[in-house]
């Protein structure tokens, strides 16, 4: 990190915003709670309706082939709408956005809690995740501009990025206890009283902050949205329906198509989206590659293990999702740890350590067998956690480390960006390598001769240890890319890890 990625400070801002020295905003706790609050809520949905779509399909007569949507029509609005979401963000107000944001996914949990049809609750995920896209990169970059430099801002991201890397594994843990106690409506019900709470908190406790004067990069959002939602349907499509299936391939193209024309529009845009010098500064570029390598490592993780846990070992939901305890645990307790740490030592030796732990965590767990005991897999599990918990912060503070106020929404949607279409990639391919191995494999085609359990978990098991093989592979790539293209600051630039609340200079290419 150079000199020119140093933050220059700038007059007070209006009331209620971080004022200049690192003296705290009243209420900085309970700010706290709402922004973490909120992305725990949105973290959670991306996995626990998981553990309830067989509930879904029985009362709501889903197709096999339908009931991949509900899934699905989250990841996609979610995925495809995060940059336009943090940018918002930065344009219209951070505060005003996230509780917009809150205030869709809210009134949309509602609906499709309520769902009678299957259109009906699909069409509630993808006004859930339009909402999600609003609130998840808004509440990073009011972390990145709410708390004062050092200390309290580290403590915070450690925070903020527990519930974003717990998220997943906790979502698993409560799917399961609410449709054994209660029903698969609770999965989304139970954002309500959530969501209603932090509206009404958030307009006394969050900041006021300025919006930015400017105008919206519609060519450019459209393309840029459109695109990456036509990319993660293709993917998502490509396991089931084949990747030579024409509505595949022409979603594939047609993203490609759309993505180049972002690209370009971009280039000639005078109020860009995403101005090109953004991704050429070295250090942002690698964070982003390294939580996209993260982030299909751990979907495929969460994916996979549950349904090795509830088809080869035959865990029921409440205790597959149990199982996953020691994932949120390690990553908030490391993240706490990591974030004392992290502004004396830089974010390179936890982005080193972290990846290369997670990655060696899935190859143990690639081990798994259908004798397997949890212990083994407890044993894994800590050393993914570790790892994504050493991880986690680090990124967090890389992706906002050098940019001002006006662009904290665009580092903060292109990190979740990263890591929601990393996680779509990686796990439409590693779904790929699983059915691939285990149709092919030696155990699978001999399989017609046993029968029943011995049967099933015989040919599945080589598909799931093929599969976390592969994401253990994407963490190892992580780590080499941390190693060789992450620059750590020099001594007089240790500062540069935290920007001032204020605006900043512009960031170095």
């Amino acid at each position: 990190m150079t000199t020119s990625d140093t933050l220059r400070p700038s007059p007070p801002g209006p009331p209620g915003t971080t004022p200049p020295g690192g003296a705290r905003p009243p209420r900085l706790g309970l700010a706290l709670v709402v922004i973490a609050t909120a992305q725990l809520m949105v973290m959670l949905d991306l996995t626990i309706v998981n553990i309830a779509l067989p509930a879904m399909q029985r009362e709501l007569g889903f197709s096999v082939t339908g009931l991949s949507w509900v899934v699905d029509a989250y990841v996609l609005s979610f995925g495809g709408l995060l940059l336009l979401g943090g940018r918002t963000g930065d344009l219209f107000g951070r505060k005003r956005m996230l509780i917009i944001g809150i205030a869709l996914f809210t009134a949309a949990s509602l609906a499709g809690g309520l769902a009678t049809s299957p259109a009906w609750l699909i069409t509630a995920r993808a006004i859930q995740g339009i909402g999600a896209a609003i609130a998840s990169p808004t509440a990073l970059s009011l972390v990145a501009t709410t708390f004062p430099e050092g200390k309290p801002r580290h403590r915070a991201m450690a925070v903020y990025a527990g519930m974003s890397g717990a998220g997943g594994a906790l979502g698993l843990l409560l799917g399961g206890i609410l449709v054994g106690a209660a029903s698969w409506r609770w999965v989304l019900f139970v954002n309500v009283p959530i969501g209603v709470a932090l509206m009404a908190a958030a307009p006394f406790v969050l900041p006021r902050v300025e919006s930015r004067r400017g105008r919206l990069d519609l060519p450019g959002a459209l393309s840029v949205s459109a695109g990456i939602a036509l990319l993660v349907y293709g993917l998502e499509r490509a396991p089931t329906a084949g990747w030579s299936d024409p509505t595949t391939v022409g979603s594939l193209v047609a993203a490609v198509v759309l993505l180049a024309a972002f690209v370009l529009v971009e280039a000639r845009s005078r109020a860009a989206l995403v101005p090109m010098a953004f991704l050429r500064h070295r250090n942002r570029a690698a964070g982003f590659a390294i939580m996209a390598l993260l982030g299909g490592a751990m979907l495929s993780l969460l994916y996979f293990l549950t349904q090795f846990l509830q088809d080869v070992l035959h865990y029921s939901a409440i205790h597959a999702g149990l199982a996953y305890l020691p994932i949120p645990f390690m990553v908030g307790t490391t993240g706490l740890v990591v974030s004392r740490f992290v502004g004396k030592l830089g974010v390179r030796p936890f982005l080193t350590v972290g990846p290369l732990l997670v990655g060696a965590g899935m190859w143990w767990m690639s081990t798994v067998t259908a004798h397997t005991t949890y212990p083994m897999l407890f044993g894994a599990l800590v050393l993914v956690g570790l790892g994504m918990g050493l991880s986690f912060v680090p990124l967090t503070l890389n992706a906002v480390a050098s940019v001002g106020n006006r662009e904290a929404g665009l580092a903060s949607g292109l990190l979740n960006t990263s890591q929601q279409l990393g996680g779509s990639i990686g796990l439409a391919a590693l779904v790929t390598v699983a059915a691939i191995v285990t149709r092919d494999h030696p155990v699978a085609q001999a399989g017609h001769r046993l029968a029943g359990h011995a049967m099933a978990a015989a040919t599945s098991v080589p598909g799931y240890q093929a599969a976390l093989r592969g994401g253990a592979i994407a963490a190892g790539v992580a780590f080499v890319v941390a190693l060789v293209v992450l620059r750590a600051p020099r001594p007089s630039d240790a500062t540069a890890t935290e920007p001032p609340p204020a605006t900043a200079a512009a960031p170095a290419a």
